[in-house]
């Protein structure tokens, strides 16, 4: 869920030393006085009178107890805060016409002399195979399987095989297609999912050692929904730990283009083993960057849906009002048909609207008012040329691209509401002292972060989100149906995981070094039907999704 490219301004640096102050050595409570309300003012910047310290104090010891009886409660991880996120902006009218998705015809129908070449074909083209009784569920489950005992290890991207329960999902949806009953595009398809979707039967570790034997009984909403569309579970896979980067508690997990280089995260495991075409798509997270990066560097192609778009029900909890699932997979018509099915409310998780979905890749890009962050493109940043070529590409298409300038905002200065919530969901990790255990003990680690985001001022974080909402507004004031930005130029990452956007990041070329590299598309709320089909009319004229790791054969 979150992206090990940037954090910065997350945390306040000196709340170790309020700690100290606040404990007396060994271990026993220090008395609240007026010193140490005093010491306690400069982490939040303020100063008041010694006559408002002594009148403040007696509510203060109060507070203390009313946090230790709430401390002693043991409340969960999926146990979500009662105010909700709200992205919707005011005065937005929703869609309502509901249509059936439209997928564009199969590229390929033919079956290969060895099964194996199939590793890398789109999602479409797989399901149109099977479909049609060309290949079984089950030799395309056997097929990734073998792929994912051989090159999972080299690129440490898997946590658990489910091969009992992937072989029982395969032959059971060879079964029923060939009874005729025919469930989707996603019937028979053998996928990964990171593990912190819970599946009953199966370890659920969030990549963390102090939860590396934790099993939930319980199937994720998105795992239920795979299932019911008749998809086939044959591993979850690796996040960096509680869904911070590459690094978890069994080693680091590689991109498959550069085994020297991490896939990057906290989608790891998602985005790697979809590159070397170990599983025919895979499930991330995204709470700041954690599909678009490892998307990035793996050169896969991955959406974020809007937020309240997909259930969190079942999943890890990070950041209530951040936190989004989405697929990763090997194109922008991939990711629509796994959408569609993972969409929508399940009667649990409240953030959820019940909105259309109407894809059709039959779209006219020069209907559209198709943005660009002028200013972001026009810097000076690495693979500049890649994204000026983007543009370029799709002027060809007939796109008549307009400049525009994101709301102007302390972006970054906002990132703590992330860090409060994180430390919030792993509260227990920390009073506990099992924050130990995690294998990252550095200043950019959760456990530290955790620690020093209990000095975060509600007031602040309360003050920040109201922030947030004129952001939302502003953001819809941009009169454009999308746009398009740099991956990882300026702010737009981070605004609009906090305004919860859809975007679609793919590749869009290669560096000096033979990496991969992409460009990043924004889609208004709720508007990732428009969203995928512009994407996927670049995607198809520029073909990079075509191109894959040449170590993983």
């Amino acid at each position: 869920m979150f992206s090990n490219n940037k954090l910065t301004k997350v945390i306040l640096f000196l709340g170790l030393i309020c700690f100290s102050l606040a404990l007396t050595a060994g271990g026993e409570e220090q008395e609240i006085t007026t010193s140490v309300i005093q010491a306690a003012e400069r982490l939040i910047g303020l100063q008041f009178k010694p006559a408002q310290h002594d009148t403040m104090l007696p509510d203060l010891v109060d507070n203390l107890k009313s946090y230790r009886a709430i401390r002693d409660l043991k409340v969960k991880n999926s146990v979500p805060p009662a105010l909700l996120f709200n992205p919707v902006p005011v005065g937005m009218k929703f869609q309502t016409e509901r249509r059936e998705l439209v997928a564009s015809p199969p590229r390929s129908t033919e079956v290969p002399e060895n099964l194996n070449e199939l590793a890398f074909s789109s999602v479409r083209d797989l399901a149109e195979l099977i479909r049609t009784r060309k290949v079984t569920s089950t030799q395309l489950t056997k097929m990734y399987l073998t792929r994912l005992k051989k090159y999972g290890p080299k690129l440490e991207c898997v946590i658990t095989l489910t091969e009992e329960l992937a072989l029982r999902q395969a032959k059971r949806a060879d079964q029923e297609i060939a009874k005729g009953k025919y469930r989707g595009y996603l019937h028979g398809i053998p996928y990964g999912a990171k593990d912190l979707l819970a599946v009953k039967g199966y370890k659920t570790t969030w990549g963390a050692e102090p939860y590396r034997d934790q099993v939930i009984e319980e199937d994720a909403t998105v795992i239920r929904k795979l299932e019911e569309a008749g998809a086939v579970l044959v591993a979850k896979l690796t996040l960096g730990a509680l869904a911070w980067g590459d690094v978890w508690y069994g080693g680091t997990t590689h991109n498959p283009w550069d085994l020297e280089q991490g896939s990057s995260g906290s989608s790891a495991g998602s985005a790697s083993a979809t590159s070397a075409g170990l599983v025919a798509f895979a499930i991330g997270t995204e709470t700041w960057g954690s599909i678009v990066s490892p998307s990035t560097r793996c050169g896969v192609t991955g959406l974020r849906p809007s937020y309240g778009r997909v259930s969190r029900t079942g999943a890890m909890a990070l950041s209530w009002s951040m936190d989004k699932i989405g697929p990763i997979c090997r194109t922008v018509e991939d990711c629509a048909l796994v959408f569609d099915v993972i969409r929508g409310p399940d009667g649990i998780d409240q953030t959820l609207l019940d909105l259309p979905f109407n894809y059709d890749p039959r779209i006219k890009l020069k209907d559209l008012r198709i943005g660009y962050l002028e200013g972001e493109f026009d810097q000076d940043y690495e693979n500049r040329e890649q994204d000026q070529a983007t543009l370029d590409k799709l002027r060809e298409l007939g796109a008549e691209l307009i400049p525009i300038k994101l709301p102007q905002y302390p972006v970054g200065d906002l990132a703590f509401i992330l860090s409060a919530e994180a430390a919030a969901a792993f509260d227990e990790l920390t009073l506990s002292g099992r924050d130990e255990l995690m294998v990252r003990q550095v200043r950019f680690a959760w456990p530290n972060v955790f620690r020093s985001s209990r000095f975060i001022p509600a007031v602040e974080y309360i003050q920040a989100n109201r922030v947030r909402h004129q952001i939302i507004q502003d953001m819809h004031r941009l009169e454009v149906d999308l746009y398009v930005a740099p991956s990882f130029v300026g702010d737009n990452l981070l605004l609009t995981n906090l305004t919860g956007h859809p975007c679609v990041v793919l590749p869009n070329g290669f560096d000096e070094k033979g990496h991969p590299v992409s460009i990043t598309f924004m889609g208004g709320m709720f508007e990732e039907a428009t969203l995928l089909a512009v994407a996927r009319a670049y995607q198809e004229a520029a073909g990079f999704h075509h191109e894959h790791p040449p170590l993983f054969p």
